[in-house]
């Protein structure tokens, strides 16, 4: 027995032996595996020769030695130039004011001639006249003969009015659907505004920039010249009403502080609570960033539908309002309506603003919206308002019950309110803006025609508004109005105020900024403009629209976008604050900025310079980059020696750019820029308006770069240009580019580079090419490299800048470039980084003969923002290499190879999901539920047969479910933060080895010389995925804690106010406060109406 124990125990020993054993040679051959080394020296090779093929195609293909040479030879004849800025932000400046003067003077040549008409006519109940109706116009019946109202009206298609097909000789009338065309009122109001289209036409012949001149009546109609065919919506439907437009709203009335009480007890449920609801939709949308607001729902309790608004007032901002309108979406009904209470609270709000300063300082307004009024509210008012009535009180009854009218209207007509009756929704629109009228009579009375400038704004009215979106330059879609309100004169009627309307012309922000040229400003200069609240009309780096989808939207804030959140380096909001003062002056700033769509960061130090444009709200910025950016370099060459290499078939010129201005002419506007400019200088159109110094220096850069054009050619002709090399090119300061296509458009990789419609890659009203800014941040005659995936299209540019000096002072002339196929850098680089398999290793630890090729290693080009420039695997080109191999790049990081730059944008989008919850009650029990629908839609049946007209039938509102509840994904502004990387070019190697649990994974990075890429070569066969994650440069939501979300969406920043203000004037006649009833104290009517209350809120 012992025997056999004594042999199992040697089995056991002897397997225990061969275990170790094993074990000892996992070790070592992990241990191996780890000590796989990758030779710096080889990888430094590679790095070096690649170096040296990569200068010799770049500088061969592109000319840039020769480029640069020629530079040399005529630094005797130039001039460098050192820019003031200070200058020339007041002569753009002046440039901006005589340019938005000449507007002015239009609008007011309108608003007498529109005044003078109506003096001079008597009113007509019985007037029939045909006007032209821009809905119907061209429009034949089944017999062939021209509807009423829609005669024939000749259009032609103008580039001045963005293509539109338009009548430049007649304006026509739009209006709205829920307006009757053949009103009398509207018919005398059109025949009127007849004397106006001569007005138009002068106008336009005076001042030949001009767009867009109009006249919104009172009553509702909307004269367009040059006149045009209106397209309606997809319903048919023409919604357009011009008084509810901006610049509407802005010259009949004077700033306002506006509380919003709305009755949300019992008896409001259902229809009422939707027309509530929209009713206080539309009074939002009639306010705009010079008023403030807050709105209060009320039962027996007060409360805010925006706690966080407690007790104050917001600015009526696009943000702001667009914010109360979903919170008011989602109002329930319950309780009992207690007035008094609600009515106090407003009231205190507004006294507070007043004495402290805060808010408009001008008109202050209460809007009730309720279905009665039945408490002893007189005390409230002698208490807070009366006996000065400082606060007007506008009254909405909702609904059809009449009870509690006597007592609604009362509170309006004691405080110079207005009241209006809402029955169903199509009513809304008209009675809400009654408001206005009564608000702007002490203007009217007093005749101050203030002029008036909106906030910049998207017109998504025009038909052409897509096509737009896809070729303008964002920041540049949008537009400014002037306007000016129109008064009756008539004596009789002086102390009613009566408002005619308000006249207008659009100024396109695109045509403002062509004023501060783009070459005077440089590559990473720009100009802005903003308003007296701080926010943007115009800045290069401001993005109004998102993608939805497939569609590109208007954000919802995209006009309410702070200073400080573009400038957001502005940390002590100093230039915003002398900017919105209004003052004149300069600072500097070292700023992070960003290229190549916010993905490459830069630091840069910008001078900026600010000043206020003269009786506008506005201010004008304009910054220029320190060094480069604020150095310009004049030549001067013969005309007859320019012209010649100017019609060189491979030259180009910025056709954004303003070289002459061709708008002014009617004739010239068939010209683009560069046949103007060969015209004006063969002394063919000498009445052209064009920029000289512009001119002159487009001549000598297109001299200084003429034997680019014959060395390329030679390339083409007397040498083999190897396959891959697709394009070269070259651009200056002036605009001026030279393109040489080496390959067929058949064979070429990046069929779209430098073509009309990549706008990335050319000169722009707002931006220089994205290769010209990042060449001129490198070493000048160093190639700059970087990928570029257009569409899964993958191809390589590389870029570099040329100087001239002179005096000691050296500037930027200049960037000449070469773009290549992938396939042509992979053949060259896979050839280079391996060695031959009869390598001598004797004298080399590790590796030996090393490949890129080989399965055993990964090896990449990186460019000095971390994104991959060539790799094994052709889908990892254009990424960034923290995301492909994030241990690798963290390594690099923490050895501060890389460093990680931060970069915000407050423009976001980010996805919000929330509930759309129904007015109604919540749904307590299935019984409950289904008694809930079909009381709901039997009601409803009956209010739209009761209620149907046609304006109702297409407000959306009909069709809102009331007890549905549907979770909705949508894209909300918010803030993001997010990362960019720079390579530090005074680390040029670095390797290490990286722990992974079982494996350890060895990695090389070796500088390029001359040029921006790295080369890193790591161990393929160790993954690390598991211990370090991807470093990806997806941008992240900022989270707000909800006391700084609160204090920051309350938050008044330094604004200033408008001059003028009118709320009140002592000829003011009050009495016209709305309904057709007298006002009578009824003894039966008020208990009445309590009574009726009390069942209600029983049943409720």
């Amino acid at each position: 027995m012992s025997g056999l124990q004594s042999s199992r125990m040697k089995c056991r020993t002897a397997g225990m032996r061969n275990i170790l054993m094993i074990l000892v040679f996992l070790c070592l051959w992990i241990t191996a595996r780890a000590q796989t080394k990758i030779p710096p020296e080889t990888v430094q090779q590679w790095a070096s020769v690649f170096s040296v093929q990569l200068r010799e195609l770049t500088t061969k293909y592109s000319g840039s030695l020769l480029l640069q040479k020629k530079l040399k030879d005529v630094e005797s004849i130039i001039k460098i130039v050192e820019l003031e800025g200070v200058d020339l932000v007041k002569d753009y400046s002046d440039e901006i004011e005589r340019m938005l003067g000449s507007k002015m003077k239009s609008v007011k040549r309108l608003a007498e001639s529109a005044e003078d008409a109506d003096l001079y006519h008597e009113f007509n109940a019985t007037l029939q006249f045909d006007y032209y109706n821009s809905m119907l116009i061209n429009t034949m019946d089944e017999d062939g003969n021209y509807v009423e109202l829609g005669s024939e009206f000749l259009l032609e298609e103008n580039e001045h009015f963005n293509n539109l097909a338009v009548n430049t000789q007649q304006s026509n009338i739009q209006v709205p659907t829920n307006v009757y065309n053949k009103d009398p009122n509207i018919l005398n109001a059109i025949y009127n505004s007849e004397a106006l289209n001569d007005v138009f036409i002068n106008n336009f012949q005076k001042d030949p920039t001009l767009t867009w001149q109009y006249f919104g009546s009172s009553t509702g109609f909307f004269r367009i010249y040059p006149g045009i065919k209106w397209t309606p919506d997809s319903n048919g439907v023409a919604a357009f009403d011009c008084r509810n437009r901006n610049w509407y709203i802005q010259a009949a009335t004077s700033p306002k502080d506006i509380i919003i009480m709305v009755d949300i007890s019992g008896s409001m449920k259902g229809l009422k609570m939707t027309i509530a609801k929209h009713t206080i939709n539309t009074i939002l949308d009639t306010l705009g960033e010079n008023d403030f607001v807050n709105v209060i729902a009320y039962t027996d309790y007060v409360r805010y539908v925006e706690p966080c608004f407690k007790g104050t007032l917001v600015q009526a901002d696009l943000d702001n309002r667009e914010h109360f309108k979903l919170l008011v979406e989602e109002l329930h009904v319950k309780g009992e309506a207690k007035l008094k209470n609600a009515m106090k609270e407003s009231f205190k709000i507004l006294n507070e603003a007043r004495a402290n300063g805060q808010g408009s300082m001008c008109n202050q307004a209460i809007m009730l919206i309720t279905d009665g009024a039945m408490e002893d509210f007189e005390s409230v008012f002698e208490e807070f308002n009366w006996p000065e009535r400082r606060v007007r009180v506008f009254t909405y009854l909702i609904g059809r019950e009449m009870t509690f009218a006597q007592n609604t209207k009362w509170i309006a007509c004691n405080n110079k309110g207005y009241y209006t009756h809402i029955s169903t929704l199509a009513d809304v629109q008209e009675n809400v803006m009654e408001y206005l009228h009564v608000l702007s009579r002490p203007m009217v009375i007093n005749h101050d025609h203030d002029i008036i400038w909106t906030e910049a704004y998207m017109d998504t009215v025009l038909p052409n508004t897509k096509e737009l979106f896809t070729t303008k330059a964002q920041s540049l879609l949008l537009m400014t109005s002037v306007a000016m309100p129109v008064f009756s004169k008539k004596k009789e009627t002086l102390s009613h105020g009566i408002l005619l309307g308000v006249v207008g012309s659009d100024i396109p922000l695109m045509e403002v900024m062509k004023l501060a040229p783009r070459y005077m400003l440089g590559a990473h200069g720009y100009a802005f403009l903003i308003t007296n609240n701080g926010y943007i009309l115009a800045h290069p780096d401001l993005r109004p629209l998102y993608k939805d989808g497939k569609k590109l939207k208007p954000k919802p804030n995209y006009n309410s976008v702070d200073l400080s959140e573009v400038e957001w380096e502005d940390t002590d909001e100093k230039l915003r604050t002398a900017m919105v003062k209004g003052q004149t002056g300069a600072l500097t700033l070292n700023i992070r900025a960003s290229v190549d769509k916010g993905k490459r960061p830069l630091y840069l130090v910008n001078d900026y310079f600010h000043t206020n444009i003269d009786e506008t709200p506005f201010s004008f910025g304009m910054v220029l980059t320190k060094g480069h950016g604020s150095r310009i370099f004049m030549g001067n060459v013969s005309v007859e020696e320019g012209l010649h290499d100017l019609t060189s078939p491979d030259l180009f010129i910025a056709s954004e750019w303003t070289y002459c201005e061709t708008d002014i002419d009617p004739a010239h506007r068939k010209y683009t820029q560069l046949q103007a400019a060969i015209r004006y200088l063969l002394g063919k159109e000498p009445d052209l308006e064009c920029d000289e110094v512009l001119l002159q220096q487009t001549l000598f850069d297109a001299v200084v770069t003429a034997p680019l054009e014959a060395y390329w050619n030679a390339l083409m002709l007397n040498d083999r240009v190897e396959p891959g090399i697709e394009t070269a090119f070259l651009g200056t300061r002036a605009g001026l580019m030279r393109i040489m296509r080496y390959a067929g458009v058949e064979t070429r990789v990046a069929k779209k580079f430098l073509t009309p419609t990549d706008k990335d890659n050319l000169f722009t009203i707002d931006h220089f090419p994205l290769w010209y800014r990042l060449a001129v941040e490198n070493t000048p005659g160093s190639f700059y490299y970087y990928p570029t995936n257009d569409k899964g299209v993958k191809y390589v540019v590389a870029t570099t800048s040329v100087t001239v000096s002179s005096e000691g002072q050296t500037a930027m002339a200049g960037a000449i470039g070469v773009q290549m196929s992938l396939d042509l850098l992979e053949k060259r680089f896979w050839a280079i980084a391996k060695q031959p398999s009869d390598t001598d290793c004797s004298n080399i630890e590790g590796v030996c003969p090393l490949s890129c090729e080989s399965i055993d290693l990964s090896c990449y080009l990186v460019d000095n923002n971390g994104f991959i420039v060539l790799s094994k695997e052709r889908n990892e080109v254009g990424r960034f290499f923290g995301e492909v191999d994030g241990s690798v790049m963290a390594s690099l990081i923490r050895m501060e190879m890389f460093k990680k730059v931060s970069l915000f944008d407050y423009q976001a989008m980010c996805k919000n999901s929330h509930h759309h919850a129904s007015s109604a009650r919540p749904l307590l029990s299935p019984f409950y539920g289904i008694v809930a629908v079909i009381r709901w839609l039997f009601s409803n049946a009956l209010m739209f047969l009761l209620d149907f007209n046609l304006c109702g039938l297409w407000h959306s509102d009909y069709l809102v479910d009331a007890h549905k509840q549907k979770k909705v994904e949508a894209l909300q502004p918010c803030d993001t933060a997010y990362p960019g990387f720079m390579y530090d070019p005074s680390i040029r190697e670095a390797n290490s080895i990286i722990k992974c649990g079982r494996c350890q994974k060895m990695f090389v990075v070796q500088q390029v010389p001359d040029s921006n890429l790295v080369l890193v070569v790591t161990q393929a066969d160790c993954d690390c995925s598991r211990q370090y994650g991807p470093i990806l440069l997806e941008p992240k939501e900022i989270k707000y804690i909800a006391t700084v979300k609160c204090n920051r969406m309350k938050s008044q920043k330094v604004r200033r106010r408008p001059e003028s203000c009118h709320a009140y004037h002592p000829k003011e006649d009050a009495k016209e406060c709305g309904g057709a009833t007298a006002i009578f104290p009824s003894l039966f009517l008020f208990p009445a109406s309590l009574l009726i209350s009390l069942v209600l809120h029983h049943w409720t």
